[in-house]
């Protein structure tokens, strides 16, 4: 069955739904909620904007969701270009990302039960309890550095798959196995000099500015299936 644009716009909606969503927790949770190297002053802030923070975890658990559902949705649109390819975005992009989310939602749990001292934590000094939720929180990022490697090369079969189509620009394809390297880039300079992670998402950032121009040509322009090639 040939590629439509209905089957792109689907998948265009998920990813937009995405790049909506995954900013609350990703961004906007730590820097209102979490104070640097200050593990009373998170406490406090989680206690007094607990709701927000449980949007938090809510966003995590929407994101595992819906890397699920956009990868079928993009295996549906590309198996006719290369069906390996295809499955692979949902083992790289869906499976396993999804399970790095629902980790950092335990995560977050974890930190939500400590600033609250629950009688069973008794055994811990106040002082400890929140030291140790912000370690969960800590934790939680150093997932993400992690996951960032699984969004990277989750890309790069994308990519492959776009530039190969014949009914998507090849100039997104490109752009995407771009933008998969500089995630890959990422996560291994998160993990061998932390210090640089900073200026180097201030680099990388416009790059990965293709998994936006990606959903936008998804959701307005769709596919020609005209141009379509032969399965591979």
């Amino acid at each position: 069955m040939p590629p439509s644009s209905k089957q792109a716009r689907i998948a265009g909606l998920l990813f937009l739904l995405l790049v909506l969503v995954a900013p609350v927790r990703l961004l906007y949770i730590p820097d209102t909620l979490i104070v640097g190297s200050d593990p009373a002053a998170t406490a406090r802030n989680i206690l007094a904007s607990e709701t927000l923070f449980r949007m938090g975890i809510l966003a995590d658990m929407a994101c595992g969701m819906l890397m699920i559902f956009i990868t079928l949705a993009l295996r549906r649109l590309l198996r006719g270009v290369n069906e390996e390819l295809a499955g692979m975005l949902v083992v790289l992009g869906g499976v396993l990302p999804a399970a790095l989310y629902f980790f950092n939602i335990a995560n977050d749990a974890a930190a939500l039960m400590l600033v609250h001292a629950p009688p069973y934590l008794d055994a811990f000094t106040q002082a400890q309890r929140e030291g140790l939720a912000l370690f969960f929180l800590r934790l939680h990022t150093q997932v993400m550095f992690a996951s960032e490697a699984f969004w990277g090369v989750w890309l790069l079969p994308l990519a492959i798959l776009v530039y190969r189509s014949g009914f998507l620009p090849r100039l997104l394809g490109a752009w995407l196995f771009v933008n998969g390297l500089a995630y890959l880039v990422q996560s291994v300079v998160a993990f061998l000099v932390p210090a640089w992670i900073a200026p180097l998402s201030d680099i990388c950032s416009p790059i990965q500015f293709g998994e936006i121009a990606f959903t936008l040509w998804l959701l307005v322009m769709g596919v020609k299936p005209r141009h379509a090639r032969e399965p591979m």
